[in-house]
């Protein structure tokens, strides 16, 4: 490090480094990078595949499009097992509950992509997945709030928002180095889908590494005269108690089934109602959906950290945004004339879904409960806010079903409205609960 003399004293010159946030820093961006890549790689065999990967892996597992779904669904029963599986965030340190995980992610994606078993073993696969996501995103927020905290701050908005921003550019890249192999052998789609397969479940063995290396030991449930196992359960029993983390939850809820909506109204809804061609409206909804999440979530993080101070008020902002937004695309007739504003509008309300959603738990971790049960918030937190999955698809689906296109979609662009009006409400009267307990803390220091 340089120095300067002042006044007969060598004072050293504050290196760059030192104006990055600490969880940034050497000695703490490995176990950033770890955690996050964690809850990448570990979907990078088959969520990850959603979208224009989808056939193909539906043609080298041999199932149709309804098995597909089916599986999803299968995995997505990790709603319901977010809140039971707080009981082991509390109990068991991060870094095991990582590894674990990974080690069985690793074991099943080469016995899918290997042996190619039948639909029946599949579905088993695919409930296993649903029970490990329960435990392992819950606790890769943990890791990544925990990793973060610093003693001059209470916000870990930036650490959030790269936590969506580098999962989404992860998953870009990735995808797109397959679909280049299909598009140079279009011929051997199921080998390039299989060595895809295989190749990104390799990438669990160095990332578990990582985990054992960088990845620190993080504090668990602890109280005198009982046992770790009551402790733990007394923990997330404390949390349930709290009103601002239901608060938080309820209003991460309507941000993240206010992105559901935003997939049905970004490319299909261009395609139905202003009869553009599938390949501008798949180029749109690349955009809307993609490029612009990963763009979002560091923007969240930056102004939740340095302008706002608070990931609450960038999550109610985010949701007011949607508010104004949505209500401007009602108002417009959907003539050939509106698609280039409402193309615009489009963009405006993705971009403010994606700031919501790279902050989406970050008002969790600001509620700094002690470290030994803030997994346990993560798990309540994450139960509430994904939620939606098991109602949002079915029901856009319905509507669209039992309307014409341009009804469906208003009746969707209405109820977005008003859940994000809903959400908007609880952010605020979150903020208010927050300024009150500050000013509690602050007269219990006096």
């Amino acid at each position: 490090m340089s120095t300067t003399q002042i006044g007969g004293t060598m004072a050293a010159k504050p290196r760059w480094s030192d104006k990055l946030p600490s969880f940034l820093r050497r000695g703490k961006v490995g176990s950033f990078l770890t955690i996050v890549m964690t809850g990448q790689l570990v979907y990078a065999s088959f969520e990850a595949f959603k979208g224009a990967l989808m056939l193909p892996l539906q043609h080298l597992l041999g199932i149709n499009g309804l098995q597909y779904g089916a599986l999803m669904g299968w995995i997505g029963i990790a709603t319901f097992f977010y809140v039971p599986a707080g009981w082991l965030q509390n109990r068991f340190k991060v870094k095991t509950i990582l590894s674990w995980c990974i080690l069985w992610r690793l074991f099943t994606f080469a016995l899918v992509y290997l042996a190619l078993p039948s639909y029946p073993v599949l579905v088993v696969i695919a409930i296993t997945w649903g029970l490990s996501e329960a435990v392992v995103w819950p606790a890769v927020e943990n890791g990544v709030a925990l990793v973060s905290r610093d003693e001059n701050t209470k916000t870990q908005g930036l650490a959030m928002g790269l936590l969506e921003s580098v999962r989404r550019f992860a998953e870009f890249v990735m995808s797109m180095i397959v679909v280049g192999a299909l598009i140079l052998f279009p011929d051997s789609a199921d080998t390039v889908m299989r060595v895809a397969g295989l190749a990104y479940a390799a990438t669990l063995i160095p990332l578990l590494y990582c985990v054992h290396k960088f990845v620190p030991d993080t504090k668990t449930a602890k109280l005198e005269q009982h046992s770790d196992a009551y402790a733990s359960l007394l923990g997330l029993l404390h949390v349930m108690k709290k009103p601002r983390v239901w608060l938080a939850g309820m209003a991460a809820l309507t941000l993240y089934w206010t992105y559901i909506n935003l997939i049905y109204c970004s490319a299909p809804y261009l395609t139905q109602v202003f009869h553009i061609s599938e390949g501008m409206a798949g180029a749109f909804g690349s955009i809307n959906t993609g490029f612009i999440g990963i763009i979002a979530g560091l923007v969240a993080g930056l102004i939740a950290d340095y302008v706002f101070k608070s990931s609450t008020k960038v999550l109610a902002s985010a949701l007011g945004l949607t508010v104004g937004v949505t209500a401007i695309v009602l108002l417009l007739p959907t003539g050939e004339g509106m698609l280039w504003p409402t193309m615009i509008l489009l963009m405006v309300m993705a971009f403010a879904t994606f700031l919501g959603k790279g902050v989406i738990l970050a008002p969790v971790a600001e509620l700094r409960l002690p470290e030994g049960i803030n997994g346990s918030a993560m798990s309540v937190g994450s139960f509430l806010t994904y939620a939606s999955v098991f109602w949002a698809y079915p029901m856009n689906g319905a509507i669209l079903d039992a309307n014409t296109p341009e009804v469906g979609y208003r009746i969707i662009f209405t109820i977005t409205l008003v859940i994000s009006a809903v959400g908007l409400i609880c952010g605020i009267v979150l903020l208010m609960m927050n300024k009150h307990a500050e000013q509690q803390e602050a007269a219990l220091v006096a």
